[in-house]
């Protein structure tokens, strides 16, 4: 039986965009979206992510994504001047598949499809017994040639929009061949060819900083609303450093105090009211911590905690949880594992470097004890 192999390709050196394919595009790498829709589609067997970006595993491990595979494509075919046919050709030269085996040739660039677009257009290829297909839209705009020459329609009987077929624009979303008919012609598309038409906002293609912009407006618009918050099911938090500004205060009975902000505290309420569990995860073990974690209502403390990716670990396994559905504000040498094994991950202004390089993570504005929570709270709730 035949399989379904995406093909992503993506590389470092991006003139226009300073590392365009890893930069944050809606709170996640731009590659992200794209293998995210794949990893969901129902049709599609194997992710193949073609790239010479250092630390790309790195980077997208902490998705936990099934299907992927990674091709470390050449440096000669990860030039300016390389097509995405010279690594496609790479790595169906250097693999063994079936020539019945189809290949879709997806563009991160165009972020907007999602997991039923893939799935939609190879039924439409399978059912036309189609050789090829390509995404497109819908382009209802009146062309001229460089000579002032119409090119399709009669300007003399100039239509109505709505009465005007128009023609179909490649949006470089995907493009769907079998791997015998890309390794007879050495192009993406070729034979009997068909379209799949994807919404018009769809024709963006993220090249120049306008065009990116442009793209997480309709992003937010159109594909992500309540992504964020319908993904976490719970929030955790540091104490120190995080809720407070680190500073201990002492009194002349001895009795020492932490300082906590209110709008983080609004900050759960907000969270519970989603149906997100919230917690502290803490290395202390105080009563301060544990009265304010009463006051507050949390559905979960920890205190004294070690290590805290091993409760985390130790936390899913008990309960059934997938860990992709956790977030953790931390910001110490202290919450450097947990951070960077999760995918919903922020941390303060302040906090320490070694925790502000670590791979996507979400840096806040606010500083520790400022209200960093609230702050994180409102960035995953703001598409509501």
């Amino acid at each position: 039986m035949s399989k379904n192999i995406a093909f992503v390709p993506i590389r470092k050196g991006s003139k226009s965009i300073i590392n365009k394919n890893i930069k944050p595009f809606c709170g996640q790498p731009l590659v992200y979206w794209v293998i995210r829709a794949l990893e969901n589609s129902k049709s599609i067997d194997k992710v193949v992510l073609a790239s010479n970006i250092p630390k790309i595993f790195e980077i997208l491990s902490p998705y936990n994504f099934k299907k992927i595979e990674y091709f470390e494509r050449s440096d000669q075919n990860a030039q300016d001047e390389s097509t995405t046919e010279s690594v496609l050709l790479e790595y169906l030269n250097l693999e063994k598949h079936s020539p019945n085996d189809k290949i879709i040739l997806t563009q991160v660039t165009s972020p907007f499809t999602l997991p039923n677009d893939f799935d939609k257009a190879l039924i439409k290829m399978n059912q036309g017994n189609l050789d090829s297909i390509f995404s497109c839209v819908e382009f209802k705009r009146f062309l001229w040639d460089k000579n002032s020459k119409p090119i399709n329609y009669d300007f003399k009987f100039r239509p109505r929009r709505q009465d005007f077929d128009g023609v179909l624009l490649e949006n470089g979303a995907f493009y769907i061949s079998s791997i015998e008919k890309i390794m007879k012609s050495k192009n993406r598309i070729s034979g009997k060819i068909g379209n799949y038409i994807m919404p018009e906002f769809t024709y963006i293609e993220i090249d120049e900083i306008d065009d990116w912009i442009i793209a997480e407006t309709l992003m937010k618009k159109y594909c992500i609303k309540n992504t964020l918050s319908s993904e976490i099911k719970y929030l955790f938090s540091d104490v120190d450093g995080v809720l407070t500004d680190s500073g201990m205060y002492y009194f002349n009975s001895n009795d020492e105090s932490k300082k906590f902000n209110t709008r983080d505290g609004y900050a759960f309420e907000m969270l519970s009211q989603k149906g997100i569990k919230t917690g502290i995860i803490t290395g202390e073990k105080t009563k301060i911590v544990e009265k304010r974690a009463k006051k507050l209502k949390l559905d979960f403390l920890f205190q004294g905690v070690k290590d805290k990716l091993q409760l985390i670990n130790k936390f899913c396994y008990d309960n059934n949880v997938d860990i992709n559905s956790i977030g953790f504000i931390g910001d110490d040498v202290n919450d450097l594992n947990l951070l960077s094994a999760l995918k919903f991950k922020a941390c303060p202004n302040d906090a320490v470097d070694s925790i502000k390089q670590i791979p996507n993570i979400h840096i806040l504005s606010k500083s520790g004890g400022d209200g960093v929570v609230r702050e994180y709270v409102e960035y995953l709730l703001k598409n509501e």
